[in-house]
């Protein structure tokens, strides 16, 4: 099972991740309180899991665009972004956009292929939240978080690029 690190340590995940081929009746009939949905299967059943009492969280693969959940960011607290392999970039500009240009304050979740190598720059565009690989040491997850002192580019975390701060 992932290690989920989150306010600069590791955590107990009380998530319980739905995968892309589960059904509505599937999801609903999990005992955990707090389910992370498929984006599709949210948008398709948003009624149904908002009647469920359950904690819905929504997770989009790295091919979908953080446009579909815009209208309804509002309502919910919790959104990851697949990595489905180390090389696949795609989520980092979707975290950015949700932070930067939809404002989203919720929890922003690496999911997948989360490896120690990208935690830093994961941080920098946004997510608070991170599901490391089994194979990753927590001592060097954490880590990896102060890998670099400074920054050139601006982030989320530091609007400013480096020749502006000083």
């Amino acid at each position: 099972m992932p290690k989920l690190i989150k306010d600069g340590a590791v955590i107990a995940n009380p998530w319980e991740l739905i995968g892309r081929d589960e059904t509505l009746a599937g999801s609903l009939d999990r005992q955990s309180a707090n389910l992370l949905v498929p984006a599709s299967l949210w948008l398709e059943n948003r009624e149904a899991f908002i009647a469920s009492g359950k904690t819905i969280g929504v997770w989009l693969d790295a091919g979908q665009s953080p446009e579909l959940l815009a209208e309804h960011l509002s309502e919910l607290p919790l959104i990851a972004l697949n990595f489905p392999a180390f090389a696949d970039g795609r989520s980092y500009s979707s975290a950015f956009i949700l932070r930067h240009h939809y404002h989203y304050q919720g929890e922003l979740r690496a999911i997948g292929d989360v490896l120690r190598d990208q935690l830093f720059y994961m941080k920098r565009c946004g997510f608070d939240a991170f599901d490391v690989q089994d194979g990753v040491k927590e001592a060097d997850a954490l880590a990896a978080f102060s890998d670099f002192a400074t920054s050139y580019q601006s982030t989320i975390a530091e609007p400013a690029p480096l020749f502006r701060r000083r």
